[in-house]
């Protein structure tokens, strides 16, 4: 049995009542736990305990988008309370409504039929298209992030994280560092960026195969659309044993469009029309490999949030090669 790392009687004075809790598995970061106090569903999402990177775990941006994004067309779940005082349950957290639906890690979707997956995917493009036309000022987000320089800072912050991580030198990091900071493309229009959109963080109904919510915004920033679209064709590399990923499995007889085709539904749905260039997607494998580097480290000094930790940020490697191929390769233009 799973034991939180707060006192459950500090949250009952949150709460004004006796809570049952049961922990959600899923998930390398943050401690998460399904809440119910009297007729009440919740969700509880908490920064770790112990020592962290400075810029980690940003539980308070999670509940910060989340709550702008109430009154527009993405799913997400509403939010209950953000409390910063860490005196409370030992780190920040917040409470948010519980949706029902399902999560799988596994982007084939094993659970649903070829139609249920064209739905999902077809939805997921259509509802990220729809977080990139969010007027981010209109709905409180203008002090969320730069509106200009997206990976300029980006390749800035992920070389540092690296810094703060790594044990040990390794070229091949530095050198990918190196042609990231040398290759930055042209600025495209600034929207949310979500920072880790993938099937995984998507609920859906599993009878009608639509989301009901978008989850795990910790990573979501002001910044360029196509670092959530480059995320998402991640999975379409990773094999299956790799973060459930569809490489090698004929999409096509599984419901699953190819990477090209979800690019265009993905326009057709009012997406941003840029080209997602080889820098983009390389990108998005070297900040996996340095997150993967964050989990293994974590687990070593047992703070991961997941019992598989250590196979997970075994990933680092394999991240870091899918990113020399696609540079070396040209291999990103879908």
């Amino acid at each position: 049995m799973v034991k939180p790392d707060f006192d459950p009687s500090a949250l009952e004075k949150v709460l004004g009542g006796p809570v049952e809790l049961r922990p959600v598995t899923s998930g390398q970061s943050n401690p998460t736990w399904f809440v119910t106090c009297g007729t009440r569903d919740l969700v509880l999402r908490k920064k770790p305990s112990g020592t962290t990177l400075s810029s980690a775990h940003a539980v308070d941006r999670e509940y910060t988008v989340m709550n702008a994004l109430r009154t527009t067309s993405v799913p997400v779940p509403a939010m209950v309370l953000f409390e910063a005082d860490e005196t409370v349950l030992g780190t920040p957290f917040y409470l948010m409504q519980r949706l029902e639906g399902t999560v799988s890690e596994d982007s084939s979707l094993p659970e649903l039929d070829v139609q249920g997956r064209e739905t999902l995917y077809a939805d997921a493009a259509q509802t990220l298209a729809q977080l990139h036309r969010v007027d981010w000022n209109a709905v409180g987000l203008a002090e969320f992030g730069r509106s200009d320089g997206y990976y300029a800072r980006q390749v800035k912050r992920w070389s540092r994280q690296w810094e703060a991580t790594c044990s040990e030198a390794n070229p091949r990091i530095e050198e990918l560092t190196a042609w990231f900071r040398a290759n930055i493309p042209a600025e495209n229009k600034t929207t949310i960026v979500h920072g880790d959109y993938r099937i995984g963080n998507l609920m859906y109904d599993p009878a009608t195969a639509h989301i009901r919510g978008v989850l795990d915004w910790e990573l979501s920033t002001l910044g360029d659309p196509m670092a959530d679209l480059a995320h998402w064709l991640m999975f379409y590399e990773f094999a299956p044993s790799q973060l459930g990923g569809i490489a090698g499995l004929g999409v096509a007889g599984l419901g699953i469009p190819s990477a090209s085709r979800f690019l265009d539904l993905y326009r057709e749905a009012g997406g941003e029309e840029a080209e997602c260039l080889p820098f983009h997607r390389a990108f998005a494998f070297y900040r996996m490999a340095i997150i993967f580097e964050g989990i293994l480290a974590r687990a070593r000094t047992g703070q991961a949030a997941s019992a598989d930790a250590l196979e997970v940020g075994a990933l680092a490697p394999v991240c870091t090669g899918l990113a020399e191929k696609i540079i070396s390769k040209d291999i990103c233009r879908v």
